[in-house]
């Protein structure tokens, strides 16, 4: 599908929208049918966000079985980076597929030395990197927790409230968004100590004037770390860059390199989960660049193969210096995977960054528009195509309108246009990559007019 960047210099909303708002009676007789049928085998743990029953997708645009139409503003939680079966990638699947469909890490093979070095070349720190490919975001996780343990000889480790770092065991233990998560599963992993998340819309520990960032970090050494956690016994900080099921928040800018000053200082390693902000998502390969600051391993996944299971663990070499046998799995580097990752990484470096940076400009101009005409919408945050909106009852006191948000969420849906909600109250935008920006216009429209049914219902 072809790409149309944005022209910075243009009106953030058009005056005439592509095509009329539909509204659509969903889900329909066929996504009913398949439905029922999901809930007699399909364990009730998913959480779903609308009853959407996918039958192909093209791009930025997705077909239920019934035939209606979608604007895809969730790419799947930020997985199709590169839109919805992108030919580029498709091809490069078939290709690998016509070949060999799996060996396992017992051996060797191209694709997997091929999209390590190409990794390796993308890492945010100056060392040289080595990567451990997984099959998700959770498995990259915990492959971080371990190579931190085994690299440091230490144990204890400091998380974030609000963080979301997958639902396996050692990564539930950092796991800190909703009880759901929780309950019923615990004790966790020992080790992980939490802190609050430097929020600067609703700051958790009093602010002076200075930045907030730094005043989070300035309690983890004051409090944390001289009163729970020996400092020579952290073996790592493990921190999303944005937080991304917390509610897409963006930190303020003193908070990483105070941190990285931190960990440099008591030889703490700096873990970097950019599972969900990596990979082009904000407009540079890694959320963390944004602020000049070098972790020392980066977990990956989601967008990483638009949408082929696949994550990453890439560390400095220093780091990742565990013994053979010491940690494996049978599917990674899997070569279809691998071949889908290598074309994903070629499409987001010829366009995908550039159209995450101008577009996700284009849209906070655009939600500031919004945000002017909508007393419920409370904040805008984010960089690139990474953007939320917190929802309010009031901008004063900013308690969180969940209950607006999900009419929002709801609403979008039966005019064509998928969203998923995050955090307490916000909605988050998270589109392909590639997003044209006809359809950037057309699901704004979709999403302004979804508002203001929701807001004439009630502010919550």
């Amino acid at each position: 599908m072809s790409q149309t960047t944005a022209d910075p210099s243009l009106t953030a909303l058009p005056v005439n929208p592509m095509r009329p708002i539909p509204t659509y009676s969903v889900p329909g007789p066929k996504a009913r049918e398949l439905l029922d049928r999901d809930r007699a085998v399909i364990s009730a743990s998913y959480p779903r966000a609308s009853p959407f029953v996918m039958d192909y997708g093209k791009g930025s645009e997705v077909w239920d079985v019934d035939g209606n139409r979608y604007l895809d503003f969730a790419a799947g939680i930020a997985v199709c980076s590169t839109g919805h079966s992108h030919p580029k990638v498709v091809a490069a699947i078939k290709d690998q597929v016509d070949r060999f469909l799996h060996i396992s890490s017992d051996y060797y093979h191209s694709k997997w030395i091929e999209l390590s070095e190409r990794l390796s070349s993308l890492a945010p720190f100056r060392e040289p990197a080595k990567i451990f490919l997984a099959n998700s975001g959770a498995e990259s996780v915990e492959a971080a927790i371990k190579v931190a343990r085994h690299h440091t000889g230490r144990s204890q480790f400091i998380g974030f409230y609000g963080g979301f770092h997958g639902r396996t065991m050692g990564a539930l233990a950092f796991t800190a968004s909703k009880p759901v998560y929780r309950r019923g599963f615990l004790p966790a992993m020992s080790g992980v100590t939490h802190v609050p998340y430097p929020d600067p819309y609703h700051p958790v520990l009093a602010a002076g004037p200075g930045d907030y960032g730094e005043t989070v970090v300035q309690f983890i050494e004051d409090v944390v770390l001289a009163r729970s956690v020996p400092p020579d016994e952290c073996a790592a900080i493990l921190v999303e860059p944005i937080q991304g099921e917390g509610g897409y928040i963006v930190p303020p800018d003193g908070f990483f390199p105070a941190l990285r000053r931190l960990c440099d200082k008591y030889g703490i390693l700096l873990i970097a989960d950019e599972v969900q902000s990596g990979v082009g998502r904000t407009g540079k390969w890694w959320a963390i660049e944004h602020w000049g600051v070098e972790p020392d391993i980066v977990c990956t996944a989601k967008g990483i193969a638009s949408g082929m299971p696949l994550g990453a663990m890439i560390a400095r070499s220093s780091v990742m210096d565990w013994p053979q046998g010491a940690h494996g799995n049978t599917f990674g580097g899997n070569p279809v995977a691998c071949s889908a990752a290598l074309a994903t990484l070629d499409v987001i470096e010829e366009s995908g960054l550039q159209n995450a940076t101008e577009l996700g400009e284009y849209t906070l101009d655009a939600l500031a528009e919004i945000q002017a005409r909508h007393p419920s919408l409370g904040e805008v945050r984010g960089k690139g195509l990474m953007i939320g909106m917190e929802f309010v009852t009031d901008r004063a006191t900013r308690k969180p309108a969940r209950k607006l948000r999900d009419r929002v969420v709801d609403k979008a849906f039966t005019h064509g246009l998928l969203l998923l909600g995050c955090g307490s109250s916000t909605v988050r935008l998270a589109p392909p990559l590639n997003l044209p920006r006809e359809h950037l216009d057309e699901g704004l429209m979709i999403l302004e007019a979804s508002l203001t049914e929701a807001e004439a219902e009630g502010l919550d």
